[in-house]
């Protein structure tokens, strides 16, 4: 890939970022390390304020049905737990196992409540599915001492997301690279073509010179030998 090609991949990568980190600071938003189907991916849960001025106690984020396991970054000021459901039917995860439950709900409950007017943030890592353009919702419910604010719209079609009040979580998968791992193992393998190569130029060039300091060594021998 030629570098602007690389600058416009980046660009158009961190235009989709901004874009699905959410509406407003203010709303509890999701931003993704990348949204490639089927790569793993931390998201990152952003919580900007309390319920109308009250400190937040709770924050629970639903999975979406897609995703089987999710591994919650631990946080010194909260108690992380994982509420599971059992699948209507076994399926296959990605290592070949037989999985017959799933990771539905990632609670944190404040051991010291969050202060209206500070932030915090909550990491899962989780592998996306190999689904292409489909939209990842997490409807996320924050509870306060005072009250709660569910996080759960999500905008019908042809809606703006913009226009809900509160909107849930979400992000939409895209592509996978094309040819992206082929690419590194072709790179792989091109490397010792290239260093064969060089190994051939650098002999030649050590034989060259043995060859001149041959025949400067005889030639001196020539001159002393006249005189």
């Amino acid at each position: 890939m030629s570098t602007p090609i690389r600058i416009a991949a980046a660009g158009a990568a961190t235009a989709a970022l901004v874009a699905i980190a959410g509406p407003a600071s203010g709303h509890v938003t999701v931003t993704p390390t990348t949204t490639t189907a089927g790569a793993y991916s931390v998201l990152t849960f952003s919580v900007g304020h309390g319920c109308e001025g009250s400190p937040t106690t709770r924050i629970a984020i639903s999975v979406p049905e897609d995703i089987l396991a999710v591994t919650p970054t631990r946080q010194p000021l909260w108690k992380v737990t994982k509420e599971k459901e059992t699948l209507a039917e076994p399926v296959t995860d990605a290592h070949g196992n037989s999985v017959t439950e799933r990771d539905a709900t990632v609670v944190y409950t404040a051991r010291t409540r969050l202060p209206d007017g500070y932030r915090d943030a909550f990491e899962l890592s989780v592998q996306l599915p190999d689904a292409e353009g489909e939209t990842l919702v997490f409807p996320t419910v924050q509870t306060c001492e005072k009250g709660e604010t569910p996080w759960t719209e999500v905008a019908a079609e042809g809606q703006d997301p913009h226009q809900l009040e509160q909107p849930a979580p979400a992000l939409t998968i895209t592509a996978a690279e094309a040819g992206g791992h082929n690419s590194d193992a072709e790179s792989d393998e091109a490397q010792p073509e290239e260093a064969g190569s060089s190994g051939t130029l650098g002999a030649v060039g050590l034989g060259a010179g043995l060859l001149g300091l041959l025949a400067g060594v005889t030639a001196l021998w020539q001159v002393r030998r006249r005189a």
